[in-house]
């Protein structure tokens, strides 16, 4: 599609970004290029929690923002500050040995989970988890709908590179340097999928045009860094 060919050299070069690069800057090119910084690397500036709950499993390590395992008494998803309908999203992420989170995007705040309202790219130990993983449950998934079509994601420990692009009824999900996984919102197959699957009972599941960017809080283990967003 035009769509994937009119970002796939910003979305290979992202995935090979030389590790000694400053982490959490943008560079002349990305600025000119409409990319803005979501994480600055010092604090959560730019996030809150999700329907506002207090929280403190959440705090920034080393430049990272890191989900706690331990020693938490009140867990959140984060959410952006501001609302996006389309957008290319670039971030890095590993995870703990056995964690799960997700990314979830066009997020509707209710009263439900923020991923009833908004597909999730599913991050977790695909190798290392405790119990055994559905292909919709594996890493670069659209979790509970779209598997990937293949398993593109670093052992726990190692960092990743995710990019994913909206852009009105189309989605793709990229994992380090390769497409896992692509869609189109409100098709017939994709409403089939929703009615079989796990958000059948979910009714606003996938059909906000613009919302928050969430980071998932499912029991910590996960961790962010170079946290990039530039609008479509």
């Amino acid at each position: 599609m035009l769509f994937s060919a009119t970002i796939l050299s910003s979305v290979f070069l992202g995935a090979f970004q030389p590790e000694q690069e400053k982490s959490n800057t943008l560079s002349a090119e990305e600025k000119k290029a409409g990319w803005v910084l979501l994480f600055n690397g010092h604090n959560t500036e730019g996030w809150r929690a999700y329907n506002s709950k207090p929280y403190d499993s959440w705090e920034v390590i080393n430049g990272q923002l890191y989900c706690k395992m331990k020693d938490v008494k009140q867990r959140a998803d984060l959410i952006t500050t501001d609302q996006y309908d389309n957008f290319e999203l670039s971030i890095d992420w590993k995870v703990d040995k056995g964690a799960n989170s997700g990314i979830i995007y066009r997020v509707a705040e209710t009263s439900g989970p923020s991923y009833e309202t908004g597909p999730e790219y599913q991050l977790i130990d695909d190798e290392g988890y405790p119990q055994k993983l559905e292909a919709w449950q594996k890493s670069g998934s659209d979790y509970a709908m779209y598997p990937p079509n293949e398993i593109a994601a670093k052992p726990a420990g190692e960092y990743n590179h995710t990019t994913i692009l909206v852009k009105g009824a189309h989605v793709e999900h990229w994992l380090n340097g390769k497409k896992v996984v692509e869609y189109e919102f409100w098709t017939p197959a994709w409403q089939e999928l929703k009615e079989k699957g796990k958000w059948k009972d979910a009714k606003a599941y996938g059909l906000a045009k613009k919302g928050y960017i969430a980071l998932q809080d499912h029991g910590g283990g996960i961790w962010f860094r170079n946290i990039k967003l530039r609008k479509l």
